[in-house]
């Protein structure tokens, strides 16, 4: 079974300051945790695809109704408390094992070395509908 996990930046349970205010070597030790895992994850076999998201300001929103030209504007806001950080892409035997990498993930080192507590998103990643249905 694929999971997607949604890895957000800022928001409800954690407390953690932004990466900004980190040190060097806080920001490091993080960095270090995040590749140890997806070695580990890699090894198992577990780990597809993971990348890290540009911030917001960079993003961009596309809405079209696929006859004139998309509208295109910039978002989010600069007052969202919250954002899209990044993503890995797994395949595991079970939902327990998706839920158990998140939590991992959600308990990465931060400022002094304390869990970020970050929330990450677990959906399952379905396949297509037949189109002959």
């Amino acid at each position: 079974m694929r999971f997607m996990l949604l890895q957000a930046y800022g928001g409800i349970e954690s407390d953690c300051e932004p990466m900004t205010e980190w040190t060097p070597e806080e920001i490091r030790a993080h960095i270090a945790f995040q590749h140890a895992l997806n070695e580990e994850l890699t090894q198992s076999g577990e780990l597809v695809d993971m990348q890290g998201l540009a911030g917001p300001d960079q993003a961009k929103f596309v809405v079209s109704d696929g006859l004139g030209a998309p509208v295109v504007t910039d978002g989010p806001f600069p007052e969202s408390k919250e954002l899209l950080a990044g993503y890995r892409l797994i395949d595991v035997d079970t939902v327990e094992r998706a839920l158990e990498i998140a939590a991992r993930t959600s308990a990465a080192p931060g400022q002094k070395g304390l869990p970020i507590r970050q929330r990450v998103e677990v959906r399952q990643v379905l396949s297509a509908p037949d189109p002959e249905v």
